[in-house]
């Protein structure tokens, strides 16, 4: 089958840009360097075409029902405007995926419309759609559900300087948004819905504009471009999950407990898996995701065994790298919970040979 292109598959290959297969699609997995543009948006600031990720389009009197049944997180808190992160999860309360939740404005000419778009991560949109059609039809509810990833890019403008360049470039204010607050604002005559989200633990903002406009948007943004390899590598150090690899449905499930994002259940709203969640907020869990940082000389990878100081195996690494910020090998794994406090010694296995190991907090680094 072949892979899906963003819009700007062609000017990104004349950038210069490397590729990768990423959740189904061809993305530039990085431009110059992973540590210039890493460093780029630590320092000033970049700019990442992510319209690998979905867009989901609901509206209807019964829209706020179906969001609300289908993530964890309380939906009926978003006024206009506001967005939340949040998790899907299956009846036993693991996690489907990880998404952010738009609250766009109502339709002026529609009474009782409530509209929201949520984003899906690379690849499960289509899994997503079927999802919410299925469980509208099966609950009787009334609700519009649009798979709209075809119809518009997203980039992703990230970095201590972000809110000047997109100022530059917008008409409308926008360095008035706070974290997780959004609007729709004119770019080059083209309304854009503007967020302020990211995936790098910097200030930023997240664009969503049509697909056929995505060659002028993103030639009006005079910055660093970036890959999918510096994405990884600041998501790390923020501490922030990637879908397929820090959980996974089928080969390693994880409830948001687990994951350490419990902030994003409501135990107080009904939606599928809260039952399993409220019993494993009462019983804990028995493992957690933590942070570490390599002590001896080593980069740990996904799949790689943790140790304890006796070598007994009592967990894996998800995610790790080389923090450029840093300068030092840290990771993501699971540990058993008496070996999740910070500053206990693991140890991992990297190539055949134990590397010793410290629990941290997370994120590794200073975040907005």
């Amino acid at each position: 089958m072949p892979l899906q292109t963003p819009p700007l598959r062609g000017i990104h290959a004349e950038q210069g840009a490397k590729f990768t297969e990423f959740g189904g699609w061809d993305m530039p997995v990085e431009f110059d360097s992973i540590r210039t543009e890493h460093e780029a948006v630590r320092e000033d600031v970049g700019i990442f075409d992510v319209s690998h990720m979905g867009q989901i389009h609901v509206t209807g009197p019964d829209a706020t029902e179906l969001m609300q049944r289908l993530t964890s997180n309380d939906i009926s808190r978003l006024e206009v405007g506001d967005s939340q992160y949040a998790a899907i999860t299956d009846e036993e309360g693991h996690i489907i995926d990880d998404t952010v939740v738009y609250r766009l404005p109502d339709d002026d000419e529609v009474v009782d419309q409530p509209t929201y778009l949520f984003v899906p991560n690379a690849g499960t949109d289509e899994a997503t759609h079927e999802r919410w059609i299925g469980y509208r039809n099966e609950w009787g509810l009334e609700a519009t559900v649009d798979n709209r990833t075809d119809e518009y890019a997203m980039f992703a403008v990230q970095g201590p300087n972000a809110a000047d360049l997109v100022a530059d470039v917008t008409e409308e204010s926008v360095t008035d948004l706070s974290r997780f607050e959004a609007q729709y604002g004119t770019i080059d005559d083209v309304s854009c819905w503007i967020a302020r989200t990211g995936y790098t633990g910097e200030d930023g903002f997240e664009l969503i504009v049509p697909w056929s406009e995505a060659t002028e948007i993103w030639s009006l943004f005079d910055c660093q471009p970036c890959g999918l390899g510096a994405r990884d590598t600041l998501r790390i150090e923020a501490g922030l999950l990637l879908a397929g690899q820090d959980f996974d449905l089928e080969s390693n499930p994880r409830t948001p407990y687990e994951t350490g994002i419990g902030f994003t259940v409501d135990l107080d709203t009904d939606f599928v898996g809260r039952d399993a969640l409220e019993r494993v907020s009462e019983d804990g869990v028995e493992e957690q995701l933590v942070g570490f940082q390599l002590i001896d000389r080593g980069v740990p990878r996904h799949g790689y065994d943790i140790t304890n100081t006796e070598g007994r195996v009592i967990g894996s690494v998800t995610s790790g790298t080389m923090s450029p910020s840093l300068e030092k090998a840290i990771g993501l794994g699971y540990v058993p919970t008496e070996y999740a406090e910070p500053g206990t010694t693991l140890q991992v296995v990297v190539r055949g040979q134990s590397k010793k190991a410290r629990v941290e907090t997370t994120p590794f680094i200073d975040t907005v």
